[in-house]
């Protein structure tokens, strides 16, 4: 009887099919570990630079927020506001402010009067908007004529510079902006509580100017404000219109697919040709006014529109077909089907496309400058047609001024622009939260 059991063969150096899988788990498991491990210090890195990037923004733009303040005490004599001993608005606007503002800063801290350099000197710690200051008071008013009354007063931007640490004492006088004489009023102000560092509404409620203590970024608020209404009013309609066409009732041919490419390639345009074709289009050919808010809105439209199509033909998309059939299948037409069951199911997407176009709209520059709009403005906008100027435009103006006090400007201008932004971007997000449908 011969023995049929085989020899076994030698697993020497050889796996197993159970320890070839957990070696082939392993591995597998190892690299899902080092792609998550890639995924997370990609995030950690982009939060560090956005850190680094708001940090940077916000240490140097929330000091001016606040502005500093000399509270004046004014002479207001009768015989400077009056005509043959009557007070009159002509002689209230006449009124020679520029000596009134000298005499009292002079007196306040005790300088010679007759000394022109000292003079000059003193008139060096108080801003030029001084002189409007008191005017509008006393307009405001009248009653306080003949009479001393304490004017809170705007600090010279150097003035301001050095209450908030931006200038240092202990540099030597020759580099320095303020000298010791100068330094010495300022502590004497401070000692007797007349200089002081207040909130600044100034920046919120005046337009531009070449000096730093008394520029606001209020023209440029509605400056932008008009454009955006000129660009919610035009594109809105437009691009929801055509994206209606093209995503529901267009027949598919190479026509359609080549306006297809077209808008995603529009969207991918960089915005300075649109500012090149603005100015061809509308301000060369159309003759609209250079520097004008229609003009900026219109070529934000341009700019927008593609973002807007892409979003609403997406949102349209999304809509379940069975939602189409239901409505056709009781009866409904096409245009019913599409404008009373789709387009309202569609609503929160479009609604979200829409508002971050505009908040890129408002962020744009570089078309903006291309029209004209870096004009300087102070006056404020009274229509779309009007002069005007945009708060990106106000931005890169201040950003080229050499002044200390307009770098923090710059930077809170920068603030206030970021603010509307994560608003509205935040604004959509919570509106395609609320009315979102799910299927």
């Amino acid at each position: 009887m011969t023995d049929s059991t085989q020899p076994s063969r030698p697993t020497s150096g050889r796996k197993t099919i159970g320890e070839a899988m957990k070696s082939s788990l392993k591995s597998r498991y190892a690299a899902e570990k080092r792609f998550q491990a890639y995924g997370i210090i990609a995030i950690s890195l982009g939060l560090i630079f956005l850190g680094l990037l708001f940090y940077s923004i916000i240490s140097r733009g929330y000091t001016a927020f606040e502005q500093t303040i000399i509270d004046l005490p004014v002479d207001l004599p009768r015989a400077e506001f009056s005509v043959d001993d009557r007070v009159t608005d002509e002689a209230i606007s006449k009124a020679n402010y520029s000596k009134i503002v000298r005499e009292a800063i002079v007196k306040t801290v005790g300088a010679d009067l007759s000394d022109r350099g000292e003079v000059r000197k003193v008139l060096e710690l108080v801003s030029r908007e001084a002189s409007n200051q008191i005017r509008n008071f006393v307009a405001e008013n009248p009653d306080s004529i003949g009479s001393t009354q304490i004017i809170p007063v705007l600090a010279r931007g150097d003035v301001d510079s050095l209450m908030k640490g931006q200038i240092r004492r202990d540099v030597d006088e020759s580099r320095r902006q303020l000298d010791d004489q100068q330094l010495v009023w300022i502590d004497q102000l401070i000692e007797e509580g007349r200089l002081e560092k207040r909130f600044n509404t100034f920046i919120f409620t005046e337009g531009p100017s070449s000096r730093a203590e008394s520029s606001g970024i209020a023209v440029a608020v509605m400056g932008s404000a008009f454009m955006m209404g000129v660009v919610l009013l035009l594109a809105l309609p437009i691009g929801v219109a055509a994206s209606i066409y093209l995503e529901e009732f267009a027949p598919k041919n190479r026509w359609t697919d080549l306006i297809e490419v077209n808008i995603n390639n529009l969207a991918a345009v960089p915005s300075i040709v649109y500012g090149i074709l603005g100015l061809a289009v509308f301000i060369n050919y159309a003759g609209l006014p250079r520097s004008s808010a229609i003009v900026g809105g219109l070529v934000l439209t341009l700019m927008t529109l593609p973002t807007i199509i892409i979003a609403t033909r997406a949102a349209l998309r999304a809509v379940p077909p069975s939602i189409r059939e239901a409505a056709l299948g009781v009866g409904a037409s096409r245009n019913q089907a599409v404008f009373h069951h789709v387009l309202p199911l569609a609503a929160p997407g479009v609604m979200t496309g829409t508002i971050i176009g505009l908040a890129q709209a408002l962020g744009e520059t570089a078309p903006l400058l291309m029209i004209g709009m870096v004009a300087f403005v102070n006056d404020f906008p009274t229509s779309p047609w009007s002069p005007a100027t945009a708060v990106p435009v106000q931005i890169f103006l201040w950003a080229n001024s050499a002044e200390r006090a307009f770098v923090e400007r710059t930077s809170a201008a920068i603030i206030i622009l970021l603010v509307f932004l994560i608003c509205m971007n935040a604004l959509a997000v919570f509106l395609r939260r609320r009315f979102e449908q799910r299927w």
